[in-house]
């Protein structure tokens, strides 16, 4: 087993992570409702199967992905460290670009968020341990399930709680700030990326060749499960589409902020996780705008049948 990647992190850092996060979380459920809550119990198909996907079958796979082809202990509980985590707060925005089905997005997010308070830490402490090439390496770091409840409660279900509150009493707040929080909040995320791959740019570069794989093949296979149990489920076009942003886009975020307070040494697991927070935003974008060009495809030929069913009905009362 190879030791732990020296990485170069400023622990003061930590404290702006966790607000970017915080902030991330109470811009999505500004917008939030208890009736986006309803929903799931009312129509619970989709949002079930994309839950089940996000947090049974992806992380299993992984652990079993991670297994089979005896990656790297660090960079394999990276990779479990993510598919541990919630669907990411940008789904809902990926959803809408790709002309899914944003309402059942959004449930997902809410219930998604809510149950990673429980779910993350303890999927990241069973598949790790299940894994025997992670096993060792997890003892060694020394894994607090309860301090990371601690922090997942706080950076994801304090923001959310709030979110919630202040969208119902202020609704005018939803309307001017949802927008530039989204924004705002990805933008001084990808920076905070940008700058922990500047100071260590040598151990990225140096261990390039094994982990950008490792993230584009591990977020293939989460788009896969998420539109294999939609698909499965025969649900429609635009619930597939909602079901499968939510299981591919991760909440790598949270990733960082568990990696950073409670594993800090764990350069390996860094590199897995920060790379997943701007792989995901590639691929959700790549994948919204084929998805967007097949709708307006789809439209123009259903507008052109319709034009010339008119037609030829014309055609014939003459």
């Amino acid at each position: 087993m190879s030791g732990a990647l020296p990485i170069q992190f400023d622990p003061a850092s930590l404290i702006m992570l966790n607000l970017i996060m915080a902030c991330m979380m109470f811009g999505v459920s500004l917008s939030l409702t208890l009736d986006d809550f309803k929903r799931v119990i009312k129509t619970p198909v989709a949002p079930v199967a994309g839950l089940l996907a996000q947090f049974l079958l992806l992380p299993a796979a992984t652990c079993l992905f991670t297994w089979l082809l005896n990656i790297d202990p660090e960079l394999a509980l990276g990779m479990i460290l993510v598919a541990s985590c919630p669907g990411g707060s940008f789904s809902n925005v990926m959803t809408w670009l790709g002309r899914g089905n944003v309402a059942v997005s959004v449930s997902m997010t809410a219930v998604s968020s809510l149950a990673a308070t429980v779910l993350t830490p303890i999927n990241f402490a069973f598949y790790g341990w299940l894994n025997p090439h992670t096993r060792e390496y997890l003892t060694q770091i020394s894994l607090d399930p309860a301090g990371i409840l601690v922090i997942v409660l706080l950076v994801l279900a304090l923001p959310l709680v709030l979110g919630m509150l202040s969208g119902k009493r202020w609704p005018k707040l939803v309307t001017r700030s949802e927008k530039p929080l989204r924004v705002i909040s990805l933008l001084v995320f990808l920076g905070f990326v940008a700058i922990a791959f500047t100071n260590n740019f040598d151990l990225f570069i140096e261990r390039f060749h094994s982990f950008f794989w490792l993230v584009v093949a591990h977020n293939l296979l989460a788009l896969s499960l998420g539109y294999g149990m939609a698909r499965l489920l025969r649900l429609p076009l635009a619930d597939r589409r909602a079901v499968t942003m939510e299981v591919g886009i991760q909440n790598s975020g949270l990733g960082l902020v568990i990696l950073f307070t409670f594993f800090p040494e764990a350069g390996g697991m860094m590199l897995i996780t920060a790379f997943w927070g701007v792989w995901h935003l590639v691929s959700g974008l790549t994948l919204s705008q084929i998805w967007a060009r097949q709708s307006r495809r789809a439209e123009q030929i259903e507008k052109q049948e319709q034009q010339n069913a008119a037609r030829r009905g014309a055609q014939q009362s003459l």
